[in-house]
This record gives structure tokens, sequence and C-alpha cells, in this order.
């Protein structure tokens, strides 16, 4: 069947259209247009038309995946998993995935530190990075060597109550609340308990905002 009319979309920067005789239309990108030498009034086979299809849903969730994650950060989990909710086949997901690997765009040993610097900054403990690493699809083989540059327990807890309780005493109660919201946090009890023990009896009472 033969060509009949090739325009870009006005929906979509990196798709093309190449209308067929009969009505047929094909999406790809300009990578097929250039790879197969389309041009009006070329006459393809029905092999060609496959493979024009097949290549060009291939190359549009490259161009996807490309703008995902230039957009944010992501695990190649959680690129995957957005590219196939949008539409795409799994095998051009995992093809896509592969490339950005490639040129070095995707890495979930570097976004893996980034993580526990950014949740480590953030006054947040161990057990809470690793529920991240987790809910982010981060490979758990990849979960120790980011956890070894995180910051420093006792000094990340110090940071927290300082800021919290802004140099003034707690009583108990405080003392209480300060130890349970810390938990929360992710600490472990062996470093609460040790920096609340830190912290002067000669209190006085004071409600810190969580």
């Amino acid at each position: 069947m033969k060509i009949e009319k090739i325009e870009r979309s006005k929906h979509k920067q990196e798709r093309v259209l190449v209308y067929l005789e009969g009505g047929d239309l094909l999406r790809i990108t300009e990578s097929e247009l250039l790879r197969f030498g389309l041009c009006i009034g070329l006459d393809i086979d029905d092999r060609t038309v496959v493979e024009l299809q097949q290549s060009g849903a291939r190359s549009e969730t490259r161009v996807r995946a490309a703008n995902m994650i230039s957009s944010r950060p992501l695990s190649r989990k959680e690129l995957s998993k957005k590219l196939k909710e949008k539409g795409a086949a799994e095998a051009d997901a995992e093809s896509a995935c592969d490339w950005l690997e490639e040129i070095g765009a995707l890495n979930d040993a570097e976004y893996a530190a980034m993580l526990v610097r950014h949740y480590g900054g953030m006054g947040y403990g161990e057990a809470k990075i690793r529920d991240e690493l987790y809910r982010r699809g981060v490979p758990r083989e990849l979960w120790e060597d980011a956890l070894s540059k995180s910051p420093d327990a006792q000094e990340a807890i110090a940071r927290v109550i300082a800021q919290k309780t802004k140099g003034r005493v707690l009583d108990e109660k405080g003392r209480k609340r300060l130890s349970d919201m810390l938990l929360r946090r992710g600490f472990a009890w062996r470093d609460v308990r040790a920096a609340i023990a830190q912290i002067s009896e000669n209190a006085t009472e004071f409600d810190y905002e969580e």
C-alpha cells in the first residue's frame, strides 16, 4: 500500500503521522521516518507496516521515558510501572529502561544514595529510609551501600531535638512525646534512648511543634 501523506502530530511533538491508502494511519517517530526511508508515494508491504508499528511504539516509549526521568528522579521499577500505566507494552518499557541505563540517565544506585541523603537530611532514621527505598522500588542489593553513607544517627537525632526544643528543657511528658516522635521518624530505640538520656531532668513544661 502506498503512503499518501506524512505530517507531524499537532498534539505530540515526537510523533509523525503516516497516512496510507485505504485510510490506515501509522503513528511513528522521525527515527522510523529516516530509518525506513519513508516518503509520499512509497509502496510498503504488510510486513513493513507491522515493523513500523512496533518500532514506532518502542521509539515513543523511549521519548516518554526520557521525558519522565528528566522531570524527576525515578527508580527503574517506578519508571517501568509508569510507562506501562501510560499504555506501553512491557517489552517496550523494559527496553526504554535498558536504553536509559546504558546512557547513564537511569541509575538505581545513584537514586538510592539520593534518597538516603534526602530523608537523612530531613531528620529521618534508617527504618523510615528503608521504607522509602522499598516503596520506590530500589533493589535490595543496593540498600546497604546507600545506607552506609547516611548521617550518623546520634548526630541526626541531636539536630531534630535541637530543632524541636529550641534549647529548652523538657519534662518527663515532653521527653516521652519527643521519644515517640523520633521512633516514628524511623530511628532505632537504642539511639533514641541514648539521646533522651542526655536531656536534663530539671524540666520545665514545654510543648514543641511536631
